[in-house]
């Protein structure tokens, strides 16, 4: 999943693949940034030592050629296996409410337009869970259904699992879905909620209709 901000700009995208370089020196372009900045890519790429929840290994192989070119194939065909939980991805609403999950809320009935569009990013006390106290202090507006982020540590480049990042706590969660209309909430690590108070929050946001996005790249 690629989470994109779109920003006024005017200016022209870059040609397909990137490729700026000669057939002779071939250097495939990687960019986060697109069209002069209209196109911000927030997504992590995947990666062998990204971390998994409660795991010191990271996620581990997860790409591999079943036909390749160079032992006689016609194309260079990859597969790929991983956690629907890994890298960057949107939860579900039926992600932690059975009877959601039933009637077949999954994350292709989430609403688009709220998946897409401008930002208001907080940068939250970096030593205690995001608690109603602490979204108090916050002064947020109220922005409609901008997406809000909160960013945290930087914790994603670590391969092992780190249970000290920052969260919701089940009465933050409560506060935002009581005084905001936000119905978008994004971080930069494994889960939006503290990991001491994972159902609870998870619980809270999911039936307020906000939607959650975990692992976001802090550019």
């Amino acid at each position: 999943m690629v989470y994109t901000i779109l920003l006024p700009s005017d200016a022209a995208y870059s040609p397909p693949y990137g490729l700026d370089s000669t057939e002779e020196d071939l250097v495939p372009v990687r960019r986060e940034v697109y069209g002069g900045g209209r196109i911000i890519d927030i997504s992590h790429r995947y990666h062998p030592d990204m971390p998994l929840w409660e795991s010191n290994d990271g996620i581990g192989q997860l790409l591999w050629l079943s036909m390749s070119m160079k032992n006689g194939s016609l194309a260079n065909n990859s597969e790929m296996k991983l956690s629907n939980r890994a890298g960057t991805h949107v939860d579900a609403p039926s992600h932690v409410i059975d009877h959601y999950f039933d009637a077949g809320f999954d994350v292709d009935t989430l609403d688009l337009e709220v998946l897409n569009g401008p930002a208001l990013l907080v940068d939250v006390p970096r030593d205690k869970n995001i608690t109603a106290q602490v979204m108090k202090s916050l002064n947020i507006p109220k922005v409609g259904v901008q997406p809000f982020f909160f960013f945290f540590w930087r914790l994603m480049y670590k391969k092992e699992f780190d249970t000290s990042y920052m969260g919701f706590m089940k009465d933050g969660a409560q506060w935002l879905v009581d005084n905001t209309d936000i119905k978008l909430v994004g971080i930069d690590y494994l889960s939006v909620a503290a990991f001491d108070d994972t159902i609870p929050s998870h619980l809270v946001l999911l039936e307020g209709r906000v939607s959650i996005i975990s692992k976001l790249s802090s550019l």
